[in-house]
């Protein structure tokens, strides 16, 4: 597509908001107007005027501009992507519920605009100039009450620790992370294990120096029962022995894919000091787990599910995803009633994100529009049946290229959400991230300021510059030289 951006240079924002109705359409940038077939003009002369040009039919639409921000730029930019919208929605015969909305946090925006201008005019900015739905507000408020009793728990002097697992049994054909397949990565591992051990020792070191308190511990991934009971039982042991856990709120294990769960696994995440694990089916369906490249039965998952139960576990999160390929709504629906059958504490509902890494998206075997109104389906559904559980939201976060433009929300029971999942999307505190592809995150104290500092992405670049790599992370000694923590 070719997008004629006419007396404004609002890329970012018009190409993010074509992306909702074509994830993975090419955009060409004009500064003029050109004519033809997949064109989109954005035009700023006086009014917000858009149009677009698709399979030989015209769409147009204008709009005034108003003063709602206090700022004609964030005003001029707001109308004129309102007008493209309008033409996208008769285009395509769609309209997504989260409207011009493209941002990772909805909930922290909705949050700060009710700070600072009130709960009505939060309300009515998202209504009538976001275009987003009545369903989707009221989860932002939802979650905003949830997410704020978790924030107000941090302190300055707060951090949580993060600690990466990058290998997996096999790749799910929607996936893009950095991970690799056992079969491909076993060499790696006991090597990665050993330097894993060592970034901890080095990350507790500076935690000290800084007067940093331990929070949250969040062992993800990849899928970290990959590893061995002994090098589960390694890992966790140098975070005991390391690090001041007398603070900690929540230390969480991925238990993730069920095929690799066993007893020993989780007797040692029992034992290393794990409060909280999560065992990630995605589908109750099993043709829909071939279709996804997963290896694992939904039996499996409730066998894996029942033996955490025997292991003593009583806070397990269980992840689903509802537009996967292969899945339609009745199939979601049953996912959804065997996993509450099962009665985990939480419960995590992701809307499918078309990452361009992905097999999925690599294959061209993409959903189209109408698997976005599905999935919608799927997370009202989701929504209302969690809820009826006891089962109620608490955070909130949405990806790029998503179908249907939806979100992920995390369902707990009242007293078991996941307040590292609410600390790392929220920046609430600094994160220290250890492992390949980890980001450390480091939070000015009583602060906005937020500096990265990012790890190796692959196992075999983490284990070759590991040298390299620990001088990087010298970064967060200097970080808080600056911003020292009374």
């Amino acid at each position: 597509m070719q997008l004629c951006l006419i007396n404004n240079d609002f890329k970012y924002e018009l190409e993010k908001l074509i992306r909702i109705f074509l994830p993975f359409e090419k955009i060409e940038f004009l500064d003029y107007r050109v004519q033809g077939d997949c064109v989109a003009i954005a035009d700023l002369s006086e009014n917000a005027l858009a149009e677009l040009f698709i399979n030989g039919k015209r769409f147009s639409s204008t709009r005034a501009i108003e003063s709602v921000n206090g700022d004609f730029l964030k005003d001029s930019e707001l109308f004129l992507a309102l007008a493209l919208f309008d033409c996208l929605k008769e285009c395509f015969n769609y309209s997504p519920q989260w409207g011009i909305l493209t941002g990772v946090r909805p909930a922290k925006l909705f949050s700060r605009i009710t700070k600072t201008k009130g709960i009505e005019f939060a309300e009515n900015y998202f209504k009538n100039y976001l275009m987003v739905s009545d369903k989707k507000i009221a989860l932002c408020k939802e979650t905003v009450k949830g997410e704020n009793k978790i924030t107000e728990k941090s302190r300055p002097d707060s951090f949580s620790l993060y600690i990466s697992v990058p290998f997996c049994p096999s790749r799910c054909n929607y996936c893009s992370f950095v991970s690799h397949s056992v079969e491909q990565a076993k060499a790696y591992i006991p090597q990665y294990v050993d330097l894993l051990c060592e970034e901890l020792k080095i990350t507790a070191k500076k935690a000290r120096a800084n007067n940093l308190k331990l929070m949250t511990v969040y062992i993800g991934g990849g899928t970290p029962t990959t590893l061995s009971p002994q090098q589960l039982t390694r890992v966790m042991n140098t975070v005991r022995e390391n690090f001041d856990l007398s603070g900690v709120l929540e230390y969480t294990v991925e238990a993730g894919r069920p095929d690799t769960i066993t007893k020993e696994k989780l007797l040692a995440i029992k034992q290393g000091g794990a409060t909280r694990i999560s065992i990630n089916p995605q589908t109750m369906n099993d043709k829909v787990l071939e279709i996804i490249g997963r290896r694992h039965t939904a039996l499996q998952t409730v066998e894996a599910f029942n033996l955490a139960r025997e292991c003593g576990f009583d806070n397990i999160n269980m992840d689903l995803i509802a537009g996967l390929l292969g899945d339609d709504l009745e199939s979601f629906k049953q996912t959804v009633l065997k996993i509450t059958s099962l009665k985990p504490e939480s419960v995590t509902v992701h809307s499918l994100s078309m990452k361009r890494a992905s097999n999925l998206t690599v294959s061209g075997n993409l959903p189209e529009i109408e698997m976005g109104k599905i999935a919608s389906d799927m997370v009202d559904f989701a929504y209302n049946h969690l809820n009826k559980n006891g089962i109620v939201p608490y955070y909130m976060y949405r990806q790029s290229k998503t179908v249907g433009n939806l979100e992920n929300v995390g369902y707990s029971k009242i007293g078991f959400e996941c307040l590292y999942n609410v600390y790392i999307m929220d920046e609430t505190h600094t994160i220290l991230a250890c492992g390949a592809s980890a980001v450390t995150k480091l939070r000015q104290p009583n602060g906005d300021k937020i500096e990265r500092i990012f790890n190796f992405k692959y196992p075999y670049e983490y284990i070759n510059r590991f040298d390299e790599l620990m001088e990087r992370k010298d970064g967060t000694d200097n970080f808080y030289l600056d911003y020292k923590i009374n």
